[in-house]
């Protein structure tokens, strides 16, 4: 595909603007209550007090020392945020003005700038039917740059999905506990083990984009659908009420399905539509989480 380099960047300014504004009304401390020392790490060894918990004593410390010394662990300072782009022809699709590739750049930059403004690492990770491309975690302003114009430029990839193959990718090259954003429309299958298997090891919120024109057909009479996954074209009778009853049963039994598989992983969901404003979605997130850690 052809990148229209200075688009891409007048793009980039844009919702570099954008979410910089959301971050500024709390977004960014909402995030760091969240997700903010998720762990701990060994700060400093120090003389036991009375009242200490003898389990925490360090015993090589002690030895050196010839007195009782303690492990002090304090919060994790740094988090490692992966985000698992899906850039497969489906993306393409919006029926309200924005197709769900542009809402997952501008979420997907949203959440990065809060990870930025939190100093942890952000990376990034591109999958179609295939990993299309992979940037290790890093720091920085650059950092994010570089994510949110790999994700723009992204945009029009017309091939199928494959969330296994993503998973599989990320296991093998993100071995350090790390928060993933799955961003998709999760119109795959089999996925399920495989996620699960993901979630033990990471924490994983699933964010789930959609566009109204795929929970229901409007009555339009006979049109030409075309899959941007498939390649093939579909005739259908909108007209006929049986077809989009038919079309819209299978459109709830599928999310429904997706949100088992989440639910069995213990996955977070985060459900993003083309026709809404997402950081009212995004916020409550965040609140879910919270009143769980409390």
């Amino acid at each position: 595909m052809e990148i229209d380099t200075e688009e891409l960047m007048k793009e980039v300014g844009r919702i570099r603007i954008l979410t910089r504004r959301l971050l500024d009304e709390r977004l960014s401390g909402d995030y760091h209550s969240v997700f903010k020392g998720q762990g701990i790490e060994f700060d400093e060894a120090r003389p036991y007090q009375p009242g200490d918990d003898v389990r925490a004593i360090d015993w090589n410390v002690t030895a050196r020392m010839g007195e009782p010394y303690v492990k002090r662990f304090s919060e994790e300072r740094e988090l490692t945020v992966l985000f698992l782009v899906d850039v497969s022809g489906s993306q393409s699709f919006g029926s309200a003005g924005r197709s769900k590739a542009a809402r997952a750049a501008e979420l997907t930059a949203l959440l990065a700038l809060a990870a930025l403004s939190n100093q942890d690492k952000v990376g990034l990770l591109l999958f179609s039917d295939r990993v299309v491309k992979s940037l290790p975690p890093r720091k920085g302003r650059t950092a994010v740059q570089r994510l949110v114009r790999e994700v723009l430029a992204a945009e029009e990839t017309h091939e199928g999905t494959d969330i296994r193959a993503a998973l599989r990718f990320a296991s093998a090259t993100q071995r350090r506990r790390a928060v993933v954003f799955l961003i998709s429309d999760f119109q795959d299958a089999g996925y399920a083990r495989e996620l699960a298997a993901f979630a033990r090891r990471h924490d994983v919120i699933a964010c789930r984009l959609s566009d109204p024109a795929e929970a229901a057909l409007p009555n339009v009479g006979l049109v030409a659908l075309w899959d941007p996954e498939t390649h093939r074209t579909h005739l259908v009778d909108t007209a006929s009420a049986a077809v989009r009853r038919a079309y819209a049963q299978s459109a709830a039994a599928r999310r429904a399905e997706q949100e088992r598989a989440f639910a069995r992983a213990g996955v977070d969901l985060l459900d993003l539509s083309t026709d809404k404003p997402y950081v009212d979605a995004v916020r409550g997130l965040f609140r879910r989480r919270a009143a769980r850690r409390r």
